[in-house]
Order: structure tokens, then C-alpha cells, then sequence
């Protein structure tokens, strides 16, 4: 399997990636997560990805360091109702957020770009996930313990709140956890080979 970059700071995507027994380095740049309008949250989340490989693939340090290097980028959405749930602001919007999930059905999207020399390869993988009632105390008891405000959709299913939360999910649970593990492996193979 080929050596690759991860164009990501999230420590979910670089654990699931090390529990692949995948070969990478990591290089994020600063990258503006704002899309247009007019997209569908699965080509919102493509649109982002591809904006954050792109800014690693221009940087000094990939130019002088890796040029040539895959650059693998992904980003994760919720969406409930048609409507985009972002990161949380602050610990009020984390509440806000958990309430509109609670007892319904979302999905989560996480829209892949793999970069490699004039070659892109993206893609979008959805999961549908089925949160039981919460209550309140359940809510103030996850925002206050785990603090959730770098999260799509203030949670992470391997977090408490999915463990004690989560009725059901439909798809790929790393998926939910920020990278469509076993696309991205055999994407990832197709390049090296």
C-alpha cells in the first residue's frame, strides 16, 4: 500500500486510519469550510474535502517534502430534515443541536477527495443513524463530560452519547466517525497498484 498524506488534524480519522495499518503523514492547511449554497449536502461535503486536499497540494512543505504524495482529504456532515448540522459554537449550541437530533433519524456524509499527481478520485459515503429520545440530564450530562464543539452534529458515536443513544445505524459505522474506512483502503490500493 502506497504512503500517503492525511489532510486532517481529527484524531478519529487518524485512528481509524492507524487501525487500517495504513502508512501516512499529516499536513493540514488552513482551509475555508464554506460551500455554495446552491449544493446538496453530498456535494457540500466533496466540495470541502476537495478544497482541503487542494490547499495541502499547494503548500510550501507538501511542494518541498512530498510532491507526488497522495493526499487523502475528507469532511463530515450531519444533516436532519434537510438541513446541514454544523460544529457546535458553544456549549448552548451543542444543546440545541442533540435536541433536534434526539428521537429522530439523520445521516451523516463524509464527502472524500484523494489527490494524486492530475488525478482526483471523490466520492460520498452516507450513514443513516437513529437516535433514541434524550433526555435533558442525558444531553447536559454529554456536553458537559465530553465537550463536543469540534464534532459534526455535536457527537461522536463512539462517545457516550452514541454508546447510550444510538438505536440504530444504517451503513458504515466509521463512516459516522469521519472516513468510509473501507472505500478509502480499496481507493487508496487502486492508486498504489
Amino acid at each position: 500500500m502506497i504512503k500517503f498524506i492525511l489532510a486532517s488534524s481529527s484524531p478519529r480519522r487518524r485512528q481509524i486510519l492507524e487501525w487500517a495499518e495504513l502508512e501516512f503523514d499529516t499536513l493540514v492547511e488552513p482551509t475555508d469550510e464554506q460551500f455554495p449554497g446552491e449544493l446538496i449536502p453530498r456535494e457540500a461535503a466533496v466540495y470541502v474535502a476537495q478544497q482541503k486536499a487542494k490547499a495541502v497540494a499547494s503548500s510550501p512543505r507538501y511542494l518541498r517534502e512530498y510532491d507526488n504524495t497522495p493526499i487523502l482529504a475528507a469532511d463530515t456532515m450531519v444533516v436532519c430534515e434537510n438541513r446541514i448540522i454544523g460544529k457546535p459554537r458553544d456549549e448552548k449550541d451543542a444543546h440545541r443541536m442533540l435536541r433536534i437530533l434526539s428521537g429522530k433519524k439523520h445521516e451523516v456524509i463524509t464527502g472524500v477527495s484523494i489527490l494524486h499527481r492530475s488525478r482526483e478520485v471523490v466520492f460520498a459515503d452516507a450513514t443513516e443513524v437513529w437516535f433514541y429520545e434524550l433526555t435533558d440530564e442525558q444531553i447536559d450530562f454529554y456536553v458537559r463530560q465530553y465537550q463536543p464543539f469540534d464534532k459534526a452534529g455535536a457527537y461522536a458515536i463512539q462517545e457516550w452519547i452514541g454508546v447510550i443513544g444510538i438505536k440504530s445505524i444504517t451503513g458504515d459505522f466509521y463512516n459516522v466517525m469521519g472516513l468510509p474506512i473501507s472505500r478509502v483502503y480499496r481507493e487508496l490500493a487502486a492508486i498504489g497498484s
